[in-house]
Formats: C-alpha cells, sequence, structure tokens
C-alpha cells in the first residue's frame, strides 16, 4: 500500500509539499514562548507569516525580528532561511552522508526537479558541491562583516551579527537583527560592499559559479551560465545607471560624500535582486525609482539560486526570442547555439502567468488594504512584487497587512520561492500525460 501511494507522489508534488510542510513545522514552532523576547505566544498568523517570509527567503516581517524574538528565535529563523535558501532536500543529503547509506534512485529525481537540471547524471556531486560552496561562502561573509559588527558590539553579539546578516544575505533573505535594516550603515561603504558581494553570490545560482570556478581547467561555460551572468551585468550596471539618473534630484536620500551616494546607489540596484535589505528610506523615493525597483523585484536572481522572481535566464530567454522575431527568425539563437523551442513557451507562459498572479493579487489587496493619503498604487504592488520576488523590501504596508492581505502575501512568497510551474504541476496529478496522441488541423489568426 505504501508502495503505491509514494509512486503517486511525482517529484514537483514532493518539492511543493516538502516547502509547504516546512513552513508549517517553522510556523508552529514561533507560537511557542520559548521564542519570543515577552515570554508569550505569538498568534498563529504571525508566526505563519514570519515562517513563510524565512523559509522563501523574502524578509517580509509583520513583527520586528530584533524586537519580538529571542536568541533562540533568531537562530530558529536563520536556520529555516538556510534551509530554505539552500533547498529542503539538503537536510536529507545532509543525514544521508553522515549516516554513509545510498541515495535511493527516487530521491535523485527529486533532486534533479529540485535545481532544474535537465539531466540526473552529477546531480548529487552538484549537490555536495552547492553544500560545501554556501558554507564557505558564508563563513567568509560573516567574518568579512566581524570587522564592523565586533568592534560595536563586542564579541559575542559581533560574531552573532556577523554569521546571522552572512546567512541571510546569502541566502537573499534580508532578515536583520538591527531594527531598520541597514539605513544607520548608508555611509559605511564596506558594509554595504560586502553585503552587495553576498547577495550576488546567492542570486547568480550554483550552477553558474560551478561554471565560473571551473572554467580554467576546462575552457567551457554553458549556455545557462553565459545568459545568466550576462542578464545579470546588464541589470546591476543598468539598475545603477538609471537609479544614478532617477534619484539624483532626489540624493537627499543620502546625505554624505560622492562615493557613499554611489555605494548606496549601487546597492538599490542590488537588493531589489530579492535580498531585501535597504539603506534609504524608499517612502522618499521617485515613481521612476519605485517602477525600475518594482521591475528589478520582479525579474529576481537566476534559476537554481537562493533567489526568487521570474529569474534572470527567463528573461534572457524572452529578449533573444524577440530579438529573433526582429530580424524574422523562427529559432532563438544566442552565443552560437539554439534554444529549445520548448524552453522558449515555458519563458513566455511563466512570464504570462506570475505577471497575471501579480495583477491579481494586486487587485485584491487594493480592496482588503488601506492605502495612506499621499500614496497610490505603488503602496500595495510594491508590496506584491516584493512578496513574489522573495525579496523582502517594503514601503510600510507589511506589518498593517489585514488577515486576508497577510495570506495573499504568504501565498505569493511560497509561489515566488517554489515556482509557479512546480505549484501548478503539483496540482496536476497527471501533468506529465498532457501531450496529446492526436493534433488538430493548423489555422492562422490575426495578431497584434
Amino acid at each position: 500500500m505504501k508502495k503505491r501511494v509514494r509512486k503517486r507522489i511525482s517529484p514537483v508534488q514532493l518539492i511543493a509539499a516538502g516547502f509547504f510542510v516546512l513552513i508549517l513545522t517553522g510556523g508552529a514552532l514561533l507560537t511557542l514562548p520559548f521564542f519570543s523576547h515577552s515570554g508569550e505566544s505569538t498568534g498563529v498568523i504571525d508566526a505563519l507569516f514570519t515562517a513563510t517570509s524565512a523559509v522563501c527567503v523574502t524578509g517580509l516581517t509583520t513583527l520586528n525580528t530584533a524586537e519580538h524574538w529571542n536568541s533562540a528565535g533568531q537562530f530558529l529563523i536563520m536556520s529555516l532561511i538556510e534551509i530554505g535558501g539552500l533547498g529542503f532536500m539538503m537536510v536529507p543529503i545532509i543525514f544521508f552522508a553522515i549516516a554513509k547509506k545510498k541515495i535511493s534512485f527516487s530521491m535523485r529525481i527529486v533532486l534533479k526537479e529540485a535545481l532544474n537540471l535537465e539531466e540526473m547524471s552529477g546531480v548529487l556531486n552538484l549537490m555536495f558541491y552547492i553544500l560545501k560552496f554556501a558554507v564557505v561562502i558564508q563563513l567568509i561573509g560573516a567574518l568579512a562583516l566581524s570587522v564592523v559588527f565586533v568592534p560595536e558590539f563586542g564579541w559575542g553579539k559581533g560574531i552573532w551579527f556577523s554569521l546571522f546578516h552572512a546567512v541571510s544575505s546569502f541566502c537573499n533573505a534580508g532578515f536583520d537583527l538591527l531594527g531598520d535594516s541597514l539605513i544607520v550603515y548608508q555611509k559605511n561603504v564596506y558594509l554595504l560592499m560586502v553585503i552587495s558581494a553576498l547577495i550576488i553570490a546567492g542570486g547568480l545560482g550554483f550552477i553558474v559559479w560551478r561554471d565560473v570556478l571551473k572554467y580554467h581547467r576546462v575552457k567551457k561555460i554553458t549556455l545557462h551560465s553565459k545568459i545568466a551572468l550576462s542578464v545579470t551585468g546588464i541589470l546591476l550596471v543598468g539598475g545603477f545607471l538609471l537609479f544614478f539618473f532617477t534619484e539624483r534630484n532626489g540624493m537627499t536620500l543620502v546625505k554624505g560624500s560622492v562615493v557613499e551616494k554611489l555605494a548606496n546607489t549601487f546597492f538599490m540596484s542590488v537588493t531589489p535582486r530579492t535580498a531585501g535589505y535597504y539603506s534609504v528610506d524608499y517612502f522618499q523615493m521617485s515613481h521612476a525609482g519605485l517602477i525600475l525597483t518594482m521591475f528589478l523585484m520582479y525579474i529576481g536572481g537566476t534559476s537554481g539560486s537562493t533567489a526568487g522572481g521570474l529569474k534572470t535566464t527567463t528573461l534572457g530567454v524572452l529578449f533573444i526570442q524577440m530579438h529573433a522575431m526582429f530580424k524574422g527568425k523562427t529559432r532563438a539563437e544566442a552565443f552560437g547555439r539554439t534554444i529549445r523551442q520548448a524552453t522558449v513557451l515555458r519563458a513566455l507562459t511563466l512570464f504570462f502567468v506570475t505577471l497575471l498572479l501579480c495583477m491579481v493579487a494586486i487587485m485584491i489587496l487594493s480592496v482588503t488594504e488601506t492605502i495612506p493619503k499621499n500614496s497610490g498604487i505603488e503602496y500595495i504592488a510594491f508590496e506584491v512584487f516584493s512578496a513574489f520576488g522573495t525579496v523582502g523590501l517594503t514601503m510600510g504596508l507589511t506589518p498593517d497587512l489585514s488577515f486576508i492581505g497577510k495570506l495573499v502575501i504568504i501565498s505569493l512568497m511560497y509561489i515566488g520561492r517554489v515556482g509557479i510551474m512546480t505549484v501548478v504541476f503539483s496540482l496536476l496529478v497527471k501533468a506529465h500525460k498532457a501531450e496529446a496522441k492526436y493534433k488538430f488541423p493548423e489555422e492562422s489568426m490575426m495578431i497584434g
């Protein structure tokens, strides 16, 4: 009986269910008085919201992380961030490695789906590589951050702050123990650059890093990595230049030297890539800057990384296909390679469905939430794109969300982290049998 049930559960269903169970477990634990500063129980919806935000590495919080949770609660949140950022499948992998047990074929299939790989060969080696890479980068990041936090807070608290923010930055979570993110450190160029480096490292993708680090030996980089690196570079540089022009007349956001202003401008380009830390008040940002931020949040990081959103590779494929159409070509080609038509169709579907999802969420929240007098629909749209992109930036709506609003944002964070296609396919038992054995006659129609 157990074997029959196991066969009915597809890999995508197991992934979706795994994240769901992890969120419920984390939420249940966070309701306990043991984890709060006051020693009182935390409300179920707020605990669930915090757990979802941690597991989905978002950073949106209805409760102040530094004030509400004690050290045990903060450690639990950091653990949920780590597991959610690297993928919940890392837990059984570590267990099997310690116990020296053989990993089953079915689990290898799940690992392939979790990493969005097309082939199953080398999946275990990749998982162990991800684990080692993540540990090394986060330890280096913690060491770099300790230069700032240890002199300020002392050895114990300083090391804890360094470790927590290194994990939160690398996993693109955006949780902080400082109370008001990095606003008090907006003149600390060194800290902003270290956090930026950790965010980029986590959002670039483990497969991309593997290709980059072994390039000196094989002299080859996959098409996936080439597109990811190209789009990431364009978004970082383009975002920096656009923010420089949109906010140059409002640079009262940062009162300091030219170097400090440029560092914060660059940070504004980095952090919407699903990180969630902020060094400026987004409520004071220009409308052009807010639109640019929402665009960057919607795109997010790279597939196979700790980031959420539409993904850089999806955007890259869409632009490559658009360029091919403008040149009268039928095939999407880049770097001497042809992108599969199925990949292009998947990218188009993701773009349409995710944009539609965000629009529906904005409509619902515009009914259930109260918009301040001096704000417009951007107050809600900013929150929606931040939740879907698992970013964590807010214009102030999160703490004031209604019960329905919290449920909507929880759903967006979950979908943004797990992936809309994974969620949809997990609900369709026969998703893999969708291709019909027959084909209807073709007919042309007018478009555009």
